[in-house]
């Protein structure tokens, strides 16, 4: 049976996997990314390790990777440029070839936003639409649009970066007001905790058991978001909105706020066929977005 080995590379962790013939991941695991300590030859050389780990028992005929960083395309898999704080000596790493060299097998690498939207297209939220744009909510805010199956990359490989927007007047980049880490700090300021002490998921329960404070980061914070959602569906028009990252998971709550927002800033005529959408494949979307990738290449 032929295979291919999924990669995701994180800031935190690397995931993995092996995806058969048909679609369906045999295996699955993760290991320390360690970037910081590590740098770029590090993750080359962990993703070179989980691809001959699989080849020394299954027969693997590609692999695909999705990757912090911008992503140039092409059989190199070059990264572009990835945070240098994060990912020390990442960036102009050619991860493709040095893949393909040591391993023998094709392999393409894309941006690990790009890679996720990607999975929601083809399995997910997204299904059976033209175009989309997938919005992921995490420390930073990022965006991938896609139309007819296809990545639109950009002339400089960074379209959709959603996070690096100005909106609204605001001197700050979009993540700056946006991004979960911008919730958190905002009811962390009000509860006269340090944000470190406070998770995403901590704000919504102290809303749901009616603390006003809590409840208006999240308003504003809702407010903040749908400026860009707004921006995106002004320019580009997609079909649906994707709305991803972990921080989704309170769909229950985000739901309504987001939707009434959204509505009140585009005109009807705008958006009558612009949905908004929760992302449905959780941590997998990288993986899936990979292997359909991959497999293209086998």
């Amino acid at each position: 049976m032929h295979n291919i080995v999924v990669i995701d590379i994180g800031g935190t962790a690397i995931k993995y996997g092996l995806v058969d013939a048909e679609g369906h991941l045999r295996d699955k695991g993760s290991r320390p990314t360690l970037a910081r300590e590590e740098g770029g030859a590090g993750i080359v050389a962990k993703a070179i390790d989980i691809v001959q780990a699989y080849q020394q028992h299954f027969y693997v005929d590609a692999v695909g990777i999705d990757t912090a960083g911008i992503v140039a395309p092409g059989e190199d898999g070059e990264i572009v440029f990835a945070g240098p704080d994060s990912f020390p000596g990442y960036s102009g790493t050619k991860l493709g070839r040095a893949v393909r060299e040591a391993t023998g097998l094709p392999c393409v690498v894309e941006n690990d936003v790009n890679a996720a939207a990607l999975g929601e297209y083809a399995e997910g939220a997204a299904r059976g639409v033209r175009s989309a744009f997938m919005v992921t909510v995490g420390t930073g805010v990022g965006g991938c649009f896609i139309v007819d199956g296809k990545i639109w990359h950009g002339a400089s490989d960074s379209a959709g970066e959603l996070g690096f927007l100005r909106v609204h007047g605001e001197q700050r980049i979009f993540e700056e007001i946006a991004s979960t880490r911008a919730l958190i700090q905002a009811a962390a300021f009000t509860h006269n905790v340090s944000p470190a002490e406070l998770t995403g998921e901590q704000v919504f329960r102290w809303a749901r058991q009616g603390d006003a404070d809590a409840m208006a980061a999240i308003l504003q914070w809702c407010d903040n978001l749908t400026e860009g959602f707004a921006a995106v569906a002004c320019l580009l028009n997609p079909e649906v909105i994707v709305l991803g990252g972990g921080v989704m998971a309170q769909r229950q709550m985000l739901a309504p706020l987001l939707t009434q927002r959204f509505e009140a800033r585009v005109p009807e005529a705008m958006r009558a066929h612009t949905r908004l959408a929760f992302a449905t494949l959780g941590n997998d979307a990288g993986l899936r977005g990979a292997w359909h990738l991959a497999k293209n290449i086998a």
